[in-house]
């Protein structure tokens, strides 16, 4: 069972750190780290931390987290880690040896998913984005990404989910049911603010399981929010973006504008 100070750390986003005092022996860990194992996190790895302290990352709940053993060993710090100049030194760590990783183990799966191609065929970069037809967030996205996909530089390749509201999967298999699902996907763009795409009793028949597996993949990789969006960098690594991308983002993902 989870504590309520570390659940309410992981609701709130890390953003604050907690003390957690251990009495628990460990095998492998020391006693403060075994502390939030019984509690649910699962330790991946360590490192070298500033002031002496040991890093650890891990996850609990689908959910990617940073925590620091003090000196003493008495004594573990959960939260975010700032150097001086006010750098994310979790973040860092947790995308090294945590989410790099675990998103570069699971691009076999996003190709295999259930997803409607957006753009050229031949396009140099391909990206992945979950999307739900109801999200705003997804929709705006979409236009974003529009001078790439128009110039035939970038395939957007929209794993469908239905997550946000009662008729999202039903309009998720409408689009990915469809002969045409790419036209189709274009349609409901085209009408998002009117309401989208109209439902298809027979195409979503046909589809409708696809997008509860993607729901699945989804869930299984801890992503939380629509859009999100993985793709490869100029050096060949996985990166993740969650949510609608700010414009360095956009740009770190597909390259400079047309």
């Amino acid at each position: 069972m989870t504590s309520p100070t570390l659940q309410r750390l992981l609701q709130g986003g890390l953003l604050s750190a907690a003390l957690v005092t251990a009495t628990a022996q460990a095998d492998n860990h020391p006693p403060a780290i075994q502390t939030l194992e019984q509690q649910g996190v699962t330790v991946i790895d360590s490192f070298d931390a500033p002031g002496g302290m040991t890093g650890y990352v891990g996850e609990m709940q689908g959910r990617s987290l940073a925590f620091y053993l003090t000196p003493d060993g008495d004594h573990v710090i959960v939260g975010t880690l700032l150097d001086q100049d006010g750098n994310n030194l979790s973040a860092a760590s947790i995308q090294e040896l945590v989410e790099g990783p675990k998103f570069e183990s699971a691009w076999p799966q996003l190709e295999s998913s259930h997803w409607v191609r957006d753009g050229a065929s031949d396009a140099d970069i391909v990206v992945y984005t979950f999307t739900d037809p109801n999200c705003p967030y997804c929709f705006r996205f979409r236009q974003q990404a529009a001078p790439w996909i128009d110039a035939g530089k970038v395939q957007l390749r929209h794993i469908m989910v239905g997550i946000l509201r009662e008729d999202s999967l039903t309009k998720a298999a409408t689009i990915l049911g469809s002969d045409d699902p790419e036209a189709a996907m274009h349609q409901h763009q085209e009408s998002y603010e009117q309401g989208g795409i109209e439902v298809d009793r027979a195409r979503v028949s046909a589809a409708h399981m696809d997008v509860k597996a993607n729901n699945q993949l989804m869930q299984d990789l801890g992503l939380q929010a629509t859009p999100s969006t993985l793709y490869r960098d100029q050096q060949g690594k996985v990166q993740m973006v969650q949510g609608l991308p700010n414009p360095q983002a956009l740009l770190r993902m597909m390259g400079p504008k047309p």
